[in-house]
Order: C-alpha cells, then structure tokens, then sequence
C-alpha cells in the first residue's frame, strides 16, 4: 500500500496495493493494524454508500463539534472528482483544497480526517461511493460550504449548468458566512 501525502495535512491518498491473475483481483482496502503504522489511527464505526448520476455534486458538507466526523473514501462503480476542503480555522491551508480523481479502475482512497469539508463530483454515467466515518451522523451538527463558492475556486469538472444539487445543497454558504469553525 502506498500513502500519497497532498499539501493539505492529514489528507491523504491510498493506493493499494492490487494482486491480480485471472480470476479477477484483491486488496486490502483498510487494514487497521498497517494504517496505524502509517499513521492513520481511526476507529471507523459506520460505513456508507451512495449511487449517483452524471453530473451530481453532493457537498461541500461537514460534520463540526462532537460529532465531527473523518472519512475514509472510495468508488466501488465509476469514476468521480473527490474534494476535500480544509475547514481548520487555525490551519495554515484553511480554504484549501485538494481534488482527486477516484474510480473503481483505479481503486485509490482519500482519507479525510476531521475538520476537512468533503464533496464529489460523478464524471461517468453512474458512480457508487463508499465511505466509513469514525463517528455517527447527528443532523443538528451537519454543516456544508456551497460547491461553487469562488472563494474555494474548485474546478468539478461538471458544467455547472449541468450539475445536480440537492436542495440542501442549492442554498449551502458561502465560506466567508460560515461561522462554525
């Protein structure tokens, strides 16, 4: 397995390492005990998945306070654009981003750690997303920055004449209005 640091600290990405022959193939996606070693000491407790169509973009959204969640993410079908936006007040890459292209061909990882904001964007017909979170979800402490923020500057690769928001995220702040950090 290789760990990818980005400039944003704590967020990284996970290449397994993949044993293939001609049945298919296998890796390991998280092994708890080899994640430690590398740093990366979480106690996942919950984990999620999502299908989604071309041209959704779900986030920026973030859990804050007690309930802050880290996540550890992948793409089982598809391909997305994976961002993580580092909402750290005292971070020297607050507002930052990273963007990470995730497909099940490629079968990378992100991890997020807490205090990082995270949306994708799905760039194939399809994506299904999976994700494990090392806290439970509590709705009163979600959070979420709007996904074309100009502040954030991120580039989805969707045009956003042809991106599918929910409505939670339609009317998501802008970063400058959030107060919650």
């Amino acid at each position: 397995m290789k760990i990818v640091k980005t400039p944003i600290e704590g967020v990284v990405i996970i290449e397994p390492q993949i044993f293939e022959d001609a049945r298919g193939y296998f890796f390991e996606s998280w092994n708890k005990a080899k994640m430690a070693e590398a740093g990366l000491d979480y106690d996942f407790i919950q984990d999620n998945q999502s299908k989604s169509c071309y041209g959704t973009i779900r986030g920026v959204h973030f859990q804050k306070g007690e309930f802050s969640q880290a996540k550890l993410v992948r793409v089982l079908q598809g391909t997305v654009l994976d961002v993580a936006v580092d909402l750290r007040k005292d971070s020297p890459t607050f507002g930052k981003h990273v963007a990470v292209e995730l497909s099940a061909e490629n079968n990378r990882q992100l991890m997020i750690p807490r205090g990082v904001g995270h949306g994708f964007s799905v760039l194939t017909p399809t994506a299904v997303f999976a994700y494990k979170c090392d806290n439970v979800y509590n709705k009163a402490s979600e959070g979420g920055v709007r996904f074309d923020d100009p502040e954030l500057g991120i580039d989805w690769k969707i045009n956003p004449k042809d991106a599918v928001l929910s409505d939670k995220d339609k009317v998501l702040p802008l970063l400058k209005d959030i107060t919650c950090f």
